[in-house]
């Protein structure tokens, strides 16, 4: 059977981290849903996007199919509901489609809000995602998932015993190495990938994931929930961040309640703020509606998508959202919604034309030898299209 994780309407109010992706291939806990999907199912997966997606995340039907809405996080409860359904059922919880069972000549017609006749209702509570703010909020509660499915039945492999280890939940694949580091656990599970690092003097407060193939630099004071996605490093102070991959902050500076996307860059001595100075709620720019949203947090930083990098010393004022490709630099707080595909600061800023954005992408994909194919700039100018209203300067 073939998993297809489709997107519905979270698409729209999850941008503009959604504007690169399915929602499904979005990282939360250790693995990306899908990743989480395919361990749970034990099966291949594609998935259902915006048509300009498509071409970059094909979609594959087979002879037996099942639909799950790419921003539903699998458990258990869910996989046996799920394995329950017949043929043309559908699972919902209220109106919202969850899974449904379909062959493959009906599985062509599928769209997420097409009627289905037969339909079993789903009271469990599960993880969704539905804003970009839900990534961090519900990190911890997806990695400690995450550890449980990927630990089960295995042991840690040995550190070096210069590091110091607190508690019982830790593990480590093979190929990982620290020194000199503390991990405390008593407040979340430590996981590291494979062929990892994590430099002397380091210090780590559960929960956290770190990836296969990513650092944590010398001096680095890490609080959970974060995820360090693959091939990242990291410096500084981090709390209750989440890198999705292929990104750095690797110099001094605070990251919290945040959201990086991939290929991002955070200058030294960067930070972002993330409680008020008058403590009250923070508002996010949300794409649907072009306004300020209330998101009921007290505690909400910064949001940036793909591709995206900011100068030394940068400023970002609590709750800001930066679109994707910008480049933010200079001195002051910046605007609290950088467009994408926006170059500047708080001075003002001015269009990233397209030519350079690709040579920029194309020197930081030749640095860790991927090609930038016209399948990516299609991607991209496809983006730069749709969110051409956004960038008035």
């Amino acid at each position: 059977m073939a998993i297809i994780l489709f997107d519905d309407n979270a698409h729209y109010t999850l941008r503009p981290l959604t504007f690169t992706r399915p929602v499904a291939n979005l990282r939360i806990g250790i693995l990306t849903i899908a990743e989480k999907w395919a361990k749970y199912l034990n099966a291949d997966y594609s998935y259902l996007t915006l048509p300009y997606l498509q071409g970059k995340f094909p979609v594959n039907i087979s002879a037996h199919n099942v639909f799950i809405n790419g921003s539903v996080c699998p458990d258990e409860d869910l996989v046996e509901a799920i394995d329950k359904l017949q043929t043309g059922e559908g699972l919902y919880h209220a109106d919202s489609l969850i899974a449904v069972k379909l062959n493959e000549g009906d599985a062509r017609m599928f769209t997420f809000d097409m009627r289905l006749d037969r339909i079993v209702q789903y009271d469990t509570s599960f993880v969704q995602l539905r804003y970009p703010e839900d990534i961090f909020r519900k990190n911890d509660t997806e990695l400690r998932r995450d550890f449980k499915l990927l630990t089960k039945g295995r042991s840690s492999a040995a550190i070096s015993n210069s590091n110091t280890v607190i508690g019982d939940d830790f593990f480590a694949e093979e190929d990982a190495v620290a020194e000199c580091s503390t991990f405390n656990t008593k407040n979340g599970p430590i996981y590291l990938g494979r062929t990892t690092e994590v430099w002397e003097g380091t210090h780590v407060r559960g929960a956290l994931a770190l990836c296969n193939n990513s650092q944590i630099k010398m001096g680095a004071k890490i609080y959970g929930a974060t995820t360090i996605g693959p091939k990242c490093r990291v410096g500084g102070e981090i709390n209750n961040a989440v890198l999705w991959g292929h990104s750095s902050k690797g110099h001094e500076g605070y990251l919290g309640n945040a959201v990086l996307g991939e290929w991002c860059n955070i200058g030294a001595d960067s930070n972002n703020s993330n409680l008020k100075n008058n403590y009250t709620e923070v508002k996010l720019w949300d794409y649907t509606t072009h306004h300020f949203r209330k998101t009921g947090l007290q505690f909400c930083g910064l949001v940036m998508a793909d591709h995206s990098k900011c100068g030394i010393n940068t400023m970002f004022n609590t709750g800001t959202v930066v679109g994707v490709s910008a480049n933010v630099f200079g001195a002051g707080y910046p605007r609290n919604f950088v467009p994408d595909f926006a170059w500047g600061g708080a001075h003002g800023f001015e269009v990233y034309k397209m030519d350079k954005v690709f040579e920029t992408v194309k020197l930081v994909y030749d640095r860790r030898n991927k090609e930038l194919d016209e399948v990516e700039k299609q991607l991209l100018l496809d983006i730069f299209n749709l969110t051409q209203p956004y960038r008035i300067f």
